[in-house]
């Protein structure tokens, strides 16, 4: 859909875009609705594997230059999401 404003067009964003985001496509890879939010009942646990998945399918929508800097950037989405990666915080995963 396309809207005219001031002369200019604007494409609306349709719902179907979230699909393809990084969040939408961690809560796929864990098989699950929604995340807990709270590490210390967290039971959402993704592996390495996993992860570089995400990172080869989002390529294009990630900024990071290499499969490394995706894969970073994926485990900063699971910090915010309180998701674990290989059964430790994503930020400990990183070491």
């Amino acid at each position: 859909m396309e809207s005219r404003s001031a002369g200019r067009t604007y494409r609306r964003l349709s719902r179907m875009s979230a699909r393809n985001e990084t969040p939408h496509k961690v809560i796929q890879m864990l098989g699950q609705k929604t995340c807990n939010g709270s590490w210390e009942e967290a039971s959402e646990n993704l592996t390495m594997d996993q992860v570089k998945e995400i990172a080869e399918d989002q390529k294009d929508r990630l900024t990071g230059a290499d499969l490394y800097a995706r894969c970073r950037e994926v485990m900063g989405t699971c910090v915010s999401m309180r998701v674990h990666v290989e059964g430790m915080t994503p930020k400990d995963a990183l070491q």
